[in-house]
């Protein structure tokens, strides 16, 4: 089993981040709490981390692993090009549950599945992820559960599913709210809602108007 800190006690919460960032380091899965639900993380610039977070989840390559970031400001290395409305949106809901899909930059050497070169990249509104963040840089997260079987909300539910294949736990207490975050495809003209999540399609269409479904 992987151990697990209390992120509540500060203590612990400095060791858990230690642990869990050595943990990245070689390789291994992660258990984090988001703003929306617990996640699993790995380094998503080592193929074979997310190999195993997809074999661990029982997830195929054709739904690629979002990634996730510490501060705004690391988009813009991560990408092609950043579209006006694609900052739109970043400005008014990072950090927060709002999934952005764009062009990655081609000399990324990562693989995150059959994504055919893009990436969904989030910015958690959640102290405990961001602090491992700033320090592992990108990670790829999915939800923490198998494939099929409801999100994990609590890190005693992300142990029950994934806790085999996982080193450390990240325990930043219950998450208020099972909704994922809602995924905006901005690869195209006009951006399009891939997933209704967090954010519903009236709060998008507040801040760029034109958007699709």
């Amino acid at each position: 089993m992987p151990d697990v800190y209390d992120c509540a006690d500060p203590a612990a919460r400095a060791a858990g981040l230690d642990a869990a960032t050595a943990a990245i380091a070689h390789g291994a899965l992660v258990l984090l709490p988001t703003d929306t639900v617990y996640g699993v993380g790995a380094d998503a610039f080592t193929p074979a981390a997310v190999t195993g977070l997809l074999a661990a989840k029982n997830r195929g390559r054709t739904m690629p692993v979002p990634v996730l970031i510490g501060e705004a400001s690391t988009l813009a290395g991560l990408v092609v090009n950043l579209p006006p409305v694609a900052q739109q949106l970043a400005q008014a809901f990072w950090p927060g549950g709002l999934t952005l899909v764009l062009e990655h930059a081609p000399s990324l050497s990562w693989d995150l599945g059959d994504a055919e070169g893009t990436v969904a990249v989030r910015l958690p509104d959640d102290d405990v992820a961001r602090d491992l963040l700033r320090r592992t840089g990108p990670l790829a997260v999915s939800s923490a559960n198998r494939s099929g079987r409801p999100a994990a909300t609590t890190a005693q539910q992300a142990v029950e599913q994934l806790g085999d294949h996982a080193a450390v736990v990240l325990d930043g207490g219950p998450r208020e709210g099972s909704a994922a975050s809602t995924i905006v495809d901005c690869t195209g003209p006009v951006p399009r809602v891939l997933r209704v999540g967090a954010l519903s399609i009236d709060r998008l269409r507040d801040v760029v108007g034109d958007i699709t479904d």
